[in-house]
Protein backbone atom coordinates (compact mmCIF):
# COMPACT_ATOMS: atom_id res chain seq x y z
CA UNK A 1 0.00 0.00 0.00
CA UNK A 2 2.61 2.48 -1.14
CA UNK A 3 2.76 4.45 -4.38
CA UNK A 4 -0.21 4.78 -6.69
CA UNK A 5 0.27 2.70 -9.84
CA UNK A 6 -0.46 4.05 -13.31
CA UNK A 7 -3.74 2.23 -13.98
CA UNK A 8 -5.07 3.08 -10.52
CA UNK A 9 -4.14 6.71 -11.14
CA UNK A 10 -6.05 6.68 -14.46
CA UNK A 11 -9.12 5.11 -12.84
CA UNK A 12 -9.09 7.68 -10.03
CA UNK A 13 -8.84 10.53 -12.55
CA UNK A 14 -11.77 9.11 -14.56
CA UNK A 15 -13.88 8.79 -11.41
CA UNK A 16 -13.09 12.37 -10.39
CA UNK A 17 -13.95 13.68 -13.87
CA UNK A 18 -17.30 11.89 -13.83
CA UNK A 19 -17.97 13.24 -10.35
CA UNK A 20 -17.19 16.79 -11.46
CA UNK A 21 -19.45 16.23 -14.46
CA UNK A 22 -22.37 15.42 -12.17
CA UNK A 23 -21.71 18.59 -10.15
CA UNK A 24 -21.64 20.73 -13.29
CA UNK A 25 -24.52 19.19 -15.23
CA UNK A 26 -26.87 18.30 -12.39
CA UNK A 27 -29.16 15.37 -13.24
CA UNK A 28 -28.11 15.01 -16.89
CA UNK A 29 -24.88 13.07 -16.36
CA UNK A 30 -26.23 11.30 -13.27
CA UNK A 31 -29.33 9.97 -15.07
CA UNK A 32 -27.37 9.05 -18.18
CA UNK A 33 -24.59 7.02 -16.58
CA UNK A 34 -26.01 5.62 -13.29
CA UNK A 35 -27.33 2.04 -13.31
CA UNK A 36 -31.13 2.03 -13.41
CA UNK A 37 -33.33 -1.03 -13.06
CA UNK A 38 -33.38 -2.59 -16.53
CA UNK A 39 -37.17 -2.16 -17.00
CA UNK A 40 -36.97 1.52 -16.06
CA UNK A 41 -37.24 3.94 -19.04
CA UNK A 42 -33.96 5.57 -17.91
CA UNK A 43 -31.97 2.33 -18.29
CA UNK A 44 -29.29 2.32 -21.00
CA UNK A 45 -27.11 -0.59 -22.12
CA UNK A 46 -23.87 1.17 -21.15
CA UNK A 47 -24.90 1.78 -17.54
CA UNK A 48 -23.55 -1.54 -16.11
CA UNK A 49 -20.09 -0.16 -16.99
CA UNK A 50 -20.52 3.60 -16.50
CA UNK A 51 -22.16 3.31 -13.07
CA UNK A 52 -18.73 2.28 -11.72
CA UNK A 53 -17.55 5.86 -12.31
CA UNK A 54 -20.55 7.57 -10.69
CA UNK A 55 -20.78 8.58 -7.02
CA UNK A 56 -23.50 10.02 -4.84
CA UNK A 57 -21.43 12.46 -2.82
CA UNK A 58 -17.97 13.65 -1.81
CA UNK A 59 -17.40 11.13 0.98
CA UNK A 60 -18.63 8.31 -1.25
CA UNK A 61 -15.98 8.96 -3.88
CA UNK A 62 -13.25 9.76 -1.31
CA UNK A 63 -13.65 6.42 0.50
CA UNK A 64 -13.92 4.47 -2.75
CA UNK A 65 -10.86 6.08 -4.30
CA UNK A 66 -8.85 5.57 -1.13
CA UNK A 67 -9.76 1.87 -1.15
CA UNK A 68 -8.97 1.62 -4.87
CA UNK A 69 -5.51 3.09 -4.26
CA UNK A 70 -4.75 1.16 -1.08
CA UNK A 71 -5.84 -2.30 -2.27
CA UNK A 72 -5.71 -1.96 -6.03
CA UNK A 73 -2.13 -0.73 -6.38
CA UNK A 74 -0.54 -3.88 -4.91
CA UNK A 75 -2.69 -6.03 -7.21
CA UNK A 76 -1.75 -4.05 -10.31
CA UNK A 77 1.93 -4.24 -9.32
CA UNK A 78 1.56 -8.02 -9.04
CA UNK A 79 -0.69 -8.67 -12.05
CA UNK A 80 0.09 -5.92 -14.53
CA UNK A 81 -2.26 -3.37 -16.12
CA UNK A 82 -4.35 -5.55 -18.43
CA UNK A 83 -4.97 -8.30 -15.91
CA UNK A 84 -5.99 -5.83 -13.23
CA UNK A 85 -8.37 -3.99 -15.59
CA UNK A 86 -9.95 -7.28 -16.67
CA UNK A 87 -10.43 -8.23 -13.03
CA UNK A 88 -11.71 -4.80 -11.96
CA UNK A 89 -14.35 -4.45 -14.66
CA UNK A 90 -15.41 -8.09 -14.39
CA UNK A 91 -16.04 -7.65 -10.66
CA UNK A 92 -17.95 -4.41 -11.36
CA UNK A 93 -20.12 -6.10 -13.99
CA UNK A 94 -20.72 -8.99 -11.60
CA UNK A 95 -21.84 -6.48 -8.98
CA UNK A 96 -24.25 -4.91 -11.49
CA UNK A 97 -25.64 -8.35 -12.39
CA UNK A 98 -26.33 -9.43 -8.80
CA UNK A 99 -27.79 -6.03 -7.90
CA UNK A 100 -30.10 -6.16 -10.94
CA UNK A 101 -31.22 -9.73 -10.20
CA UNK A 102 -32.09 -8.84 -6.61
CA UNK A 103 -33.95 -5.73 -7.82
CA UNK A 104 -35.86 -7.90 -10.31
CA UNK A 105 -36.91 -10.22 -7.50
CA UNK A 106 -37.96 -7.31 -5.27
CA UNK A 107 -40.00 -5.64 -8.03
CA UNK A 108 -41.70 -8.72 -9.48
CA UNK A 109 -42.50 -10.41 -6.17
CA UNK A 110 -44.54 -7.34 -5.17
CA UNK A 111 -46.01 -7.10 -8.68
CA UNK A 112 -47.33 -10.65 -8.31
CA UNK A 113 -48.98 -9.76 -5.02
CA UNK A 114 -50.54 -6.64 -6.54
CA UNK A 115 -51.94 -8.69 -9.43
CA UNK A 116 -53.38 -11.18 -6.93
CA UNK A 117 -54.86 -8.24 -4.99
CA UNK A 118 -56.74 -6.90 -8.00
CA UNK A 119 -54.46 -4.41 -9.75
CA UNK A 120 -53.99 -4.87 -13.49
CA UNK A 121 -50.58 -4.77 -15.18
CA UNK A 122 -51.52 -1.36 -16.57
CA UNK A 123 -52.31 -0.04 -13.08
CA UNK A 124 -48.99 -1.32 -11.77
CA UNK A 125 -47.11 0.36 -14.62
CA UNK A 126 -49.07 3.57 -14.08
CA UNK A 127 -48.10 3.53 -10.41
CA UNK A 128 -44.43 2.96 -11.19
CA UNK A 129 -44.31 5.64 -13.87
CA UNK A 130 -46.83 8.19 -12.58
CA UNK A 131 -47.42 7.35 -8.92
CA UNK A 132 -51.11 6.50 -9.48
CA UNK A 133 -52.18 2.89 -9.14
CA UNK A 134 -55.41 0.99 -8.74
CA UNK A 135 -57.81 0.52 -5.85
CA UNK A 136 -56.53 0.88 -2.31
CA UNK A 137 -58.30 -2.39 -1.47
CA UNK A 138 -55.07 -4.04 -2.63
CA UNK A 139 -53.61 -3.07 0.75
CA UNK A 140 -55.48 -6.06 2.17
CA UNK A 141 -53.08 -8.23 0.17
CA UNK A 142 -49.82 -6.27 0.15
CA UNK A 143 -48.57 -3.61 2.57
CA UNK A 144 -47.89 0.00 1.65
CA UNK A 145 -44.26 -0.52 2.69
CA UNK A 146 -43.87 -3.35 0.17
CA UNK A 147 -45.34 -1.21 -2.61
CA UNK A 148 -43.00 1.64 -1.72
CA UNK A 149 -39.99 -0.72 -1.65
CA UNK A 150 -40.97 -1.92 -5.14
CA UNK A 151 -41.00 1.68 -6.37
CA UNK A 152 -37.62 2.39 -4.72
CA UNK A 153 -36.04 -0.65 -6.42
CA UNK A 154 -37.57 0.44 -9.75
CA UNK A 155 -36.50 4.08 -9.58
CA UNK A 156 -33.31 4.27 -7.50
CA UNK A 157 -30.12 3.94 -9.58
CA UNK A 158 -26.98 2.19 -8.36
CA UNK A 159 -23.80 4.27 -8.43
CA UNK A 160 -20.21 3.84 -7.35
CA UNK A 161 -17.07 1.79 -7.80
CA UNK A 162 -17.83 -0.15 -4.61
CA UNK A 163 -18.83 -3.39 -6.33
CA UNK A 164 -15.59 -3.55 -8.30
CA UNK A 165 -13.62 -2.51 -5.22
CA UNK A 166 -15.16 -5.32 -3.17
CA UNK A 167 -13.77 -7.71 -5.77
CA UNK A 168 -10.39 -6.02 -5.34
CA UNK A 169 -10.68 -6.36 -1.56
CA UNK A 170 -11.34 -10.09 -1.82
CA UNK A 171 -8.39 -10.62 -4.16
CA UNK A 172 -6.15 -8.57 -1.86
CA UNK A 173 -7.25 -10.66 1.13
CA UNK A 174 -6.46 -13.87 -0.74
CA UNK A 175 -3.02 -12.67 -1.86
CA UNK A 176 -2.03 -10.86 1.34
CA UNK A 177 -4.06 -12.59 4.09
CA UNK A 178 -1.86 -11.55 7.00
CA UNK A 179 -1.67 -7.82 6.25
CA UNK A 180 -3.31 -5.94 9.15
CA UNK A 181 -6.16 -3.54 8.30
CA UNK A 182 -8.45 -1.32 10.31
CA UNK A 183 -11.33 1.15 9.89
CA UNK A 184 -11.64 4.58 11.47
CA UNK A 185 -14.63 3.52 13.58
CA UNK A 186 -12.85 0.29 14.61
CA UNK A 187 -9.22 1.37 15.17
CA UNK A 188 -7.92 -2.07 16.00
CA UNK A 189 -5.67 -3.85 13.46
CA UNK A 190 -7.26 -7.02 12.05
CA UNK A 191 -5.65 -9.36 9.52
CA UNK A 192 -7.10 -9.13 6.01
CA UNK A 193 -8.20 -12.77 6.06
CA UNK A 194 -10.58 -11.92 8.93
CA UNK A 195 -11.34 -8.26 8.21
CA UNK A 196 -12.56 -8.62 4.61
CA UNK A 197 -14.91 -11.62 5.19
CA UNK A 198 -16.31 -9.74 8.20
CA UNK A 199 -17.02 -6.71 6.01
CA UNK A 200 -18.81 -8.90 3.46
CA UNK A 201 -20.87 -10.57 6.19
CA UNK A 202 -22.02 -7.13 7.36
CA UNK A 203 -23.22 -6.42 3.81
CA UNK A 204 -25.00 -9.76 3.67
CA UNK A 205 -26.69 -9.03 7.01
CA UNK A 206 -27.77 -5.59 5.78
CA UNK A 207 -29.01 -6.98 2.46
CA UNK A 208 -31.15 -9.62 4.18
CA UNK A 209 -32.50 -7.48 7.03
CA UNK A 210 -32.50 -3.93 5.63
CA UNK A 211 -30.59 -2.73 8.70
CA UNK A 212 -27.23 -1.08 8.02
CA UNK A 213 -24.51 0.11 10.37
CA UNK A 214 -23.23 2.42 7.63
CA UNK A 215 -26.46 4.25 6.78
CA UNK A 216 -29.16 3.80 4.16
CA UNK A 217 -29.03 3.83 0.34
CA UNK A 218 -26.13 1.37 0.22
CA UNK A 219 -26.20 -1.21 -2.57
CA UNK A 220 -25.31 -4.15 -0.33
CA UNK A 221 -26.07 -6.76 -2.98
CA UNK A 222 -23.78 -5.00 -5.45
CA UNK A 223 -21.00 -5.26 -2.85
CA UNK A 224 -21.73 -8.95 -2.41
CA UNK A 225 -21.86 -9.48 -6.18
CA UNK A 226 -18.49 -7.80 -6.68
CA UNK A 227 -16.99 -9.84 -3.84
CA UNK A 228 -18.43 -13.08 -5.26
CA UNK A 229 -17.12 -12.51 -8.78
CA UNK A 230 -13.80 -11.29 -7.39
CA UNK A 231 -13.47 -14.44 -5.30
CA UNK A 232 -14.30 -16.73 -8.24
CA UNK A 233 -11.70 -15.09 -10.49
CA UNK A 234 -8.99 -14.84 -7.83
CA UNK A 235 -9.57 -18.45 -6.72
CA UNK A 236 -9.45 -19.75 -10.29
CA UNK A 237 -6.30 -17.79 -11.06
CA UNK A 238 -4.62 -18.96 -7.86
CA UNK A 239 -5.62 -22.58 -8.43
CA UNK A 240 -4.30 -22.50 -11.99
CA UNK A 241 -1.20 -20.45 -11.12
CA UNK A 242 -2.44 -17.46 -13.15
CA UNK A 243 -1.41 -15.19 -10.30
CA UNK A 244 2.18 -15.89 -11.28
CA UNK A 245 1.72 -14.30 -14.71
CA UNK A 246 1.48 -10.59 -15.49
CA UNK A 247 -0.65 -9.20 -18.33
CA UNK A 248 1.14 -6.03 -19.35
Amino acid sequence: MGRVTETIKALIICNVLFFLGTLISGDIVYRLFSLYYFENPDFQVWQPVTHMFMHGGLMHIVFNMYALWAFGSPLEAQWGRNKFLFFYFSAGLGAALIHSLVSYYEVHSVMSQLLSGGWSEGEIQNYLLNGKGGSTSVLETVSREQIESMAIAFHTPAVGASGAIYGVLVAFGMMYPNVELMLLFFPVPVKAKYFIPGLILLDLFSGLTGFSLFGQNIANWAHIGGALFGFMMAYYWKKNSFNNHRWN
